[in-house]
């Protein structure tokens, strides 16, 4: 007896993997340019692939997995320019993807697991725990949904506004989980997207952000692209940084400080540095003259957003006279330092806000993020991890 033929998910195909499959069909190479056409313009289901024959389409009709995500959550905030998304897979896994509008730019923040193992505590994906990596195919899918919506004009009966481009311009590995503890897909993800004869998206429009995964960021230099690198500090003490972001224990402060000069020296491309800022936790004085000389060292600009409120979390936002103290103290140093706007706080926008939200709606608790380090130490923060 024949075995099954396993379903197969072509974006999470490279262009080498199109080609393998073309060839197993026994169709001439320049159909797995066709289908690769269609893929990067949305399109997954081969009756819609006009271009192709009627036969071609009924054996990959036969042999594509379901793989493409449900909406079962959309928020719209800033008068339609940012729109927060929560998708759920076949599986039943829900991760939110958010679609931020600008002058000229679109821009996608995408997520590349389900819930996050880094057990960060003042975070909400860290909340929710981990559940799974994401596939290739799946981080894929996040930019689709949102270049297709602007191609479009709308997303679930709500138009985009008028100016917003008409297709993707940036994106950005911010949302739920870490890109570097699922290197293959965050990588196979960057390759897709910066593809000149595909997505072709600029390298300088696409930003990386890690908690400081120092193998993983060595694996993005590699790569030879100057994408942007967004290393998410969050404190400039290790004591304090052991407890916001436990993986410190395991790549402390000076091991991060220094990649991130690799990254620069290899790349040619300035690092950020994201700070979350919590009231009465990382925004003293003495946390803002810290975060300033590192920052001067490194050449790096400085990411500051005050911590939005979220469910399951005891830390707060800081007083808005606090945070321009903060950003005052450390531009004052002469580190170069922006405060991030605040998109879409009335669409759950924070990481992982949408998804608790939802959770508890559906009236699911959250799980508390204790035992985070435990959890970090399972996963090994093993850079080529793919479950």
């Amino acid at each position: 007896m024949s075995q099954a033929v396993p379903a197969i998910d072509p974006y999470a195909l490279t262009r080498d993997g199109l080609a393998a499959l073309m060839a197993d069909l026994g169709e001439p190479a320049y159909r797995a340019e066709q289908l690769h056409a269609w893929l990067v313009r949305g399109i997954d289901d081969p009756a819609q692939m006009t271009n192709l024959p009627v036969a071609l389409r009924e054996r990959l009709a036969a042999r594509f997995a379901h793989s493409r995500p449900e909406l079962v959550a959309h928020t719209v905030a800033d008068d339609g320019h940012t729109h927060k998304l929560l998708l759920r897979y076949p599986d039943g896994e829900a991760i939110e993807t958010v679609l931020m509008l600008y002058p000229k730019r679109a821009t996608v923040c995408i997520s590349t697991q389900a819930g996050c193992a880094m057990g960060c505590p003042f975070c909400a994906t860290g909340q929710a725990g981990f559940r799974r990596q994401l596939t290739a195919g799946e981080v894929i899918r996040q930019v689709v949904v949102a270049d297709a919506a602007l191609r479009s004009g709308g997303i679930n009966g709500e138009e985009m506004p008028a100016g917003a481009p008409d297709h993707v311009t940036n994106v950005v590995f911010m949302g739920m989980g870490e890109p570097l503890a699922n290197l293959p897909a965050t990588v196979a993800t960057v390759q897709w997207l910066h593809d000149p004869e595909g997505f072709n998206l600029s390298a300088r429009g696409i930003t990386v952000s890690t908690v400081g995964l120092v193998p993983g960021i060595r694996r993005l230099a590699d790569l030879g692209l100057p994408l942007t690198l967004a290393v998410s500090l969050h404190a400039s003490t290790d004591d304090l940084r052991d407890e916001l972001v436990p993986v410190n224990r395991t790549h402390p402060l000076a091991e991060v400080e220094a990649v991130m000069r690799e990254y620069r020296e290899r790349t040619n491309r300035r690092v950020s540095i994201e700070w979350c800022l919590i009231g009465d936790v990382n925004d003293s004085d003495e946390q803002a003259d810290r975060l300033a000389a590192i920052a001067r060292r490194l050449r790096a600009h400085v990411n500051v957003i005050p911590m939005n409120p979220t469910p399951g979390v005891r830390w707060k936002e800081p007083s808005k006279r606090r945070t321009k103290a903060f950003v005052d103290r450390v531009s004052r140093a002469g580190a170069e330092i922006t405060l991030r706007d605040t998109r879409g706080r009335d669409a759950d926008a924070a990481c992982g806000q949408l998804l608790a939200s939802y959770t508890l709606g559906a009236g699911t608790r959250l799980p508390a993020s204790v035992g985070a380090a435990e959890r970090v130490d399972l996963l090994q923060l093993d850079p080529g991890m793919t479950s």
